[in-house]
């Protein structure tokens, strides 16, 4: 900030966020942009189209000039309209534009100090998942001009959903907390990637957005004591109603269905034993085994069966064992 001296102007330089709707600004930056004498925003690729925060500024009834060229024209027009005593607001492009802020700092920052004044205002801010707005953004500017991306098919990107799964899990296993975020991204990509694909199919299309609502709806739909009036008052009673709710919604045949085969094998028995609760035994009676593949199966099921019952994951269980092992590997291998 800068001293003022009589007769002189103001700049504000208006930073807004890309990322929610233009016009959702602050009071404060409201006040500013109808304050200013004038109004200045860098045009857009075509002179002509108003970038969407100028119509939503020139939507309220205040106007804007839209000054061409690059930095020096625009801090030509800034400096123009301040050293003649007026206030000028600014309004700053989605990318921050960030070599005139240089020159304003610059400006502001010479011997002697200039007349005016310089505020750099805040008009509005990221809300919690606005990140996530530039991951469709990105998704789909690539989706149109990768060539590799652009033959990329819901089939061919099966095994990258495969494999970024298994990375995910093995950060998780690592308690790498910087890798875990990063391979958590990854997975993130492939339902970008995939939603961008679905919204090309002439029938059956549907976008991100489809994704994201379908999973915010049943989320809502099935925490009732959340979102509604229902009483839960322990995990059992939030697990007793996430059951009968799906059940309504699905109305299955049976117990199995909906079980995902492709499973890893303790995954899927974890998963087969947990639905055979509902319909058998405590511990259901298996045939007498014909062969060793049949006693060894039946003797890890029984394990499974025993992890249940102590509230152990078989499956991940059996990851750490083997990370246990490997570790004593490593450390053999490696010279005394």
């Amino acid at each position: 900030m800068t001293d003022v001296r009589e007769g002189s102007g103001r700049i504000t330089v208006l930073l807004t966020s890309p990322r929610v709707a233009p016009g959702l600004l602050t009071r404060a930056a409201w006040q500013s942009l109808t304050d200013a004498d004038e109004i200045g925003a860098a045009s857009g690729a075509d002179g002509h189209v108003l970038r969407s925060d100028v119509q939503a500024v020139v939507g309220s009834g205040l106007a804007v000039t839209q000054v061409e060229g690059g930095i020096g024209e625009h801090w030509t027009w800034l400096s123009s309209a301040v050293e003649a005593g007026r206030d000028v607001a600014w309004l700053v492009g989605d990318d921050g534009e960030p070599g005139l802020l240089r020159v304003v700092a610059d400006q502001v920052a010479r011997d002697p100090r200039p007349a005016y004044e310089v505020e750099i205002q805040h008009g509005s801010y990221d809300v919690p998942g606005a990140r996530l707005i530039d991951l469709v953004r990105v998704m789909d500017r690539i989706r149109r001009d990768c060539p590799w991306t652009q033959q990329e098919t819901h089939e061919s990107l099966a095994k990258y959903l495969l494999e970024e799964t298994y990375e995910t899990l093995e950060a998780l296993d690592t308690g790498d907390r910087s890798h875990l975020r990063e391979e958590l991204g990854d997975l993130l990509l492939q339902v970008a990637l995939n939603s961008r694909i679905a919204e090309e199919d002439p029938d059956e299309g549907f976008t991100i957005d489809d994704v994201a609502g379908g999973i915010v709806e049943k989320l809502i739909r099935r925490h009732p004591h959340v979102f509604g009036t229902v009483d839960a008052t322990d995990v059992a009673a939030v697990e007793a109603n996430w059951e009968a709710i799906k059940a309504t919604e699905k109305q299955r045949s049976s117990v199995l269905e909906g079980i995902p085969l492709a499973l890893p094998a303790l995954a899927l028995a974890d998963k087969v034993l947990g639905r055979a609760g509902k319909v058998l035994p405590a511990e259901p009676a298996l045939p007498e085994p014909s062969s060793d593949a049949d006693r060894i199966g039946q003797q890890l099921l029984g394990l499974v069966h025993e992890a249940r019952a102590l509230n152990v994951d078989a499956e991940q269980a059996l990851r750490a064992a083997l990370n246990q092992l490997m570790t004593e590997i490593r450390a053999a291998e490696t010279p005394s």
